[in-house]
């Protein structure tokens, strides 16, 4: 039974993943941060053949004992602080955690390689906010970066300090340079599920309005479900490399926002929505959209889920889960 750790397993990707795992007969073992976590009860109950590790990124010495208990044979680097607008109040935090958390990950493997135990594979979550301000489009692994937020920057350092470790120390080391992903298991503060639990309480009549920053921004938007996949295979190649994970497609947060009004059976959906320079990002990022091409040619990987059904999946979850109060 192969075993695996997944630093990041309470957010969506993780749970997603551990669910991959667990269905291909892994041991899977996630990294928790902090007692009482709230979202441990999440864990334990959606996964419940996990096994959960106390650890942070911040602590080495968590993360050798985390190696230790697991005796991972992959190692899923998920864990950051994710959240763009966040980055730009919390720089340093974001930085301690985003950036020098995949270093500290890194360090630990190596140094517990050299002790004896056996290497694990590794997976680096880079992002496509990696590009910033974009320098060609559509954007492939090899496009220039030009972050535009202190998480873009953090993210740029843990990709590149991946390739180091994979050219110096000789790494099964590999980076997926992952589009925007969403689904139903989205945190609130992210702008997809801030639209589909809006559109939820305004069908339902709980909320009168949805603010909303730059709705002229465009994002390829995928689902998460779908983007796990590419991650284990990634880490089942013979050779480690970079892959851009993304549909190739891109839509705008406006239609993102008209979508979601007309899958609630909202028409007039112009006067629900306001906007305001409280959600404007300092620095934004305009135009983001991957070119799938090389985790098509090399993965065998590409996405299943349209943008149409993502947003139908979200939007009706959120539905069900306002009726329901």
């Amino acid at each position: 039974m192969p075993s695996a750790l997944i630093t990041g397993i309470t957010g969506q990707d993780g749970l997603y993943l551990g669910e991959l795992l667990l269905e291909k007969g892994y041991e899977v073992h996630g990294l928790i941060r902090g007692q009482n976590n709230p979202k441990e009860a999440l864990v334990r109950s959606e996964l419940p053949g996990v096994n959960l590790i106390n650890g942070d990124l911040t602590d080495t010495a968590s993360l050798f004992r985390a190696l230790d208990t697991a005796a991972p044979d992959e190692v899923y680097n998920l864990g950051a602080i994710s959240y763009v607008a966040y980055s730009w109040d919390q720089a340093q935090l974001t930085s301690q955690v985003t950036a020098l958390g995949v270093l500290n990950m890194l360090e630990a493997i190596r140094i517990n390689t050299a002790n004896g135990s056996s290497k694990p594979k590794f997976y680096q979550a880079s992002s496509s906010e990696m590009f910033g301000k974009v320098q060609e489009v559509p954007q492939v692994e090899s496009t220039l970066l030009w972050p535009r937020s202190p998480y873009g920057v953090a993210k740029v350092f843990g990709h590149y300090m991946t390739i180091n470790y994979r050219e110096s120390y000789n790494f099964q080391a590999s980076s997926g340079i992952l589009f925007n992903h969403e689904s139903p298991r989205r945190g609130p503060e992210f702008v997809t599920r801030k639209v589909s639990q809006s559109v939820a309480r305004i069908a339902t009549g709980k909320q009168d309005k949805l603010v909303m920053g730059n709705l002229d921004a465009q994002r390829d938007w995928g689902f998460a479900g779908d983007y796990v996949k590419a991650m284990w295979l990634m880490l089942q190649q013979e050779v480690a490399d970079d892959y851009v994970i993304s549909t190739g497609k891109t839509q705008s947060v406006r239609e993102l926002v008209q979508l979601a009004f007309q899958i609630a059976g909202i028409t007039d959906w112009e006067k629900y929505v306001e906007q305001s320079s409280e959600f404007m990002r300092p620095a934004e990022v305009d135009l983001l959209i991957g070119d799938p091409a090389k985790a098509k040619a090399v993965l065998g990987w590409e996405t299943e889920t349209s943008f149409e059904e993502l947003v139908t999946m979200m939007v009706e979850n959120d539905l069900c889960i306002e009726s329901a109060k």
